[in-house]
């Protein structure tokens, strides 16, 4: 397993897979911004190991959304949605206990800026009745891992899975799930 440290160059960054705390600590250690998703962690860490210079990120004001004690059926989502204990609350209201803020509805939510609450409902309800898979995102690779290994593994258990993936990961290269990561088992 190779370790994160300043002395890597940003090819051999990109050829090894870390967890966002791994980047979140790196970051602190070299006084460089700790927030962000892991993807603009890893772009950060990758312009410092090019430049040895912090990356000039512009600010992102965020919008304020409606309270929930204004929040009505008929309330507009608004740019920058964040799902948020208010959001979840009134959806919770709306939906019932079951409610999750899932990949697919959140992507729905961020996409529609200008639908109504009225309208997130609905929606909800669309995706919940439908069986499509969610895409992972690409910094997901740990979730893509998993999943490809249980589609081609009938009857292996997660913890198959898991000591397969971490054998993997610490192996320079890609992270996609191959049939020989089963050697490990």
């Amino acid at each position: 397993m190779v370790k994160l440290t300043n002395n890597l160059t940003s090819d051999e960054f990109k050829q090894y897979y870390f967890l966002k705390e791994e980047l979140k600590d790196f970051c602190r250690s070299e006084g460089l911004k700790v927030s962000g998703s892991k993807q603009e962690l890893e772009n950060r860490i990758i312009h410092y190991l090019s430049t040895g210079e912090e990356l000039n990120e512009p600010v992102m004001r965020q919008n304020s959304n409606t309270p929930l004690s204004e929040i009505t059926l008929d309330s507009r989502l608004g740019e920058n949605f964040k799902c948020s204990e208010d959001k979840r609350a009134f959806f919770e209201k709306e939906i019932g206990k079951g409610f999750k803020f899932k990949v697919r509805f959140q992507k729905w939510l961020k996409a529609n800026p200008d639908k109504t609450y009225r309208d997130a409902v609905d929606a909800y309800h669309e995706i919940q009745g439908s069986n499509q898979k969610t895409e992972i995102g690409k910094q997901f690779q740990y979730n893509q891992y998993i999943r490809d290994f249980f589609e081609d593994n009938e009857g292996k258990s997660l913890d198959d899975a898991i000591r397969c993936w971490k054998h993997k990961k610490s192996l320079k290269g890609h992270n996609r799930y191959e049939k020989s990561d089963l050697e490990v088992l």
